[in-house]
């Protein structure tokens, strides 16, 4: 017990350390605070979920202490609440009795483990979150969180010797609506790659208490296709509605691009130079952003039409071992 409070406490302080690390506003801090719950996430399936809250609740004292009620605040939000549930859903797991697998009279018992396809649905779920409540630190509308916003950019503009002009405005307006979207895909993109390398980093060391999940496998839920047609309908309408259903769009369009990548390594498994396509895949992604549309759509096929089990029962089937 006594070793586990001192891995919780460890965590936590470099959680909080890295979250902190903002105010320095050096470079390298921002790639600290994306990685801020990766020491929770390691904790929490290593160690369990309660080494992750017990972190959790002793970085945001810590950091409510020195900096003030608004950073632990954020600190909770941003970071332990979502380190702790992911972390708990990925060690979630129910026990199947697998029929008479060898003909004997006892079943076996195998453990079925919490969805990878639902974990990043709710990936979604804490991005909307977290930007929902950053957007409303700055207003309680949509024209005062704009209004705000366009302040912050024309400052930092000021601040760099730019000459504001009629283009510029249109500019800043055009970031002004980007930057919610912008910011759920960042905040989406960095909870994925902090549970992926807290699960890559405990299944090195021995710690994690499950197999490693098939991701080419991962499929999102079928009423995320009707939740999603519902946020898309609501984004013509105004005010913080349009915002929340602009917001809930990206996140879910997000899940599915993640989804495509995953059927995209299911359909390239019989291609002699796999490793060199997909490798030409991501890099034209990163580079270019605007092919993920691809992605997108290829999750959302996958999903109505089954592209993967279509494939899978195309292949034949493998040669039994001599």
């Amino acid at each position: 017990m006594i070793a586990t409070l001192f891995i919780a406490i460890a965590a936590g302080c470099a959680s909080a350390l890295m979250f902190a690390s903002m105010i320095s506003g050096a470079l390298i801090s921002l790639l600290l605070f994306w990685l801020a719950p990766l020491p929770l996430m390691v904790a929490g399936l290593g160690w369990g979920p309660l080494t992750a809250t017990i972190g959790g609740i002793a970085a945001a004292l810590g950091l409510g202490a020195i900096f003030g009620l608004p950073y632990c605040i954020t600190f909770v939000i941003m970071v332990a609440l979502p380190a702790w549930w992911l972390g708990h859903l990925a060690l979630l797991g129910r026990p199947v009795a697998d029929p008479n697998p060898s003909g004997g009279p006892a079943p076996a018992v195998n453990l079925e483990w919490y969805p990878v396809g639902r974990i990043l649905l709710w990936i979604a779920g804490f991005a909307v979150l977290t930007t929902m409540a950053a957007l409303l630190t700055l207003g309680t509308d949509a024209a005062s969180i704009a209004a705000a916003m366009k302040r912050g950019l024309m400052r930092v503009l000021d601040s760099r010797m730019v000459t504001t002009n009629a283009d510029m405005e249109r500019v800043v307006d055009a970031m002004v609506a980007v930057a919610p979207l912008a910011a759920v895909i960042v905040t989406m993109i960095s909870l994925t790659i902090n549970l992926w390398l807290a699960t890559l980093i405990t299944a090195t060391s021995g710690r994690l208490r499950r197999p490693w999940p098939d991701l080419r496998a991962t499929a999102l839920p079928p009423m995320t296709l009707v939740a999603s047609c519902v946020a898309i309908a609501f984004c013509f309408t105004s005010g913080l509605l349009a915002i929340l259903a602009q917001v809930t769009t990206t996140a879910l369009m997000a899940a599915y691009a993640l989804t495509g990548f995953a059927v995209l390594h299911t359909v390239t498994q019989s291609l002699n130079s796999r490793a060199f396509w997909l490798s030409c895949a991501y890099a034209v992604v990163v580079i270019f952003t605007w092919p993920v549309m691809a992605m997108v759509v290829l999750g959302i096929a996958d999903a109505l039409f089954g592209l993967r089990q279509r494939y899978l029962r195309s292949r034949p089937p493998p040669l039994p071992a001599s």
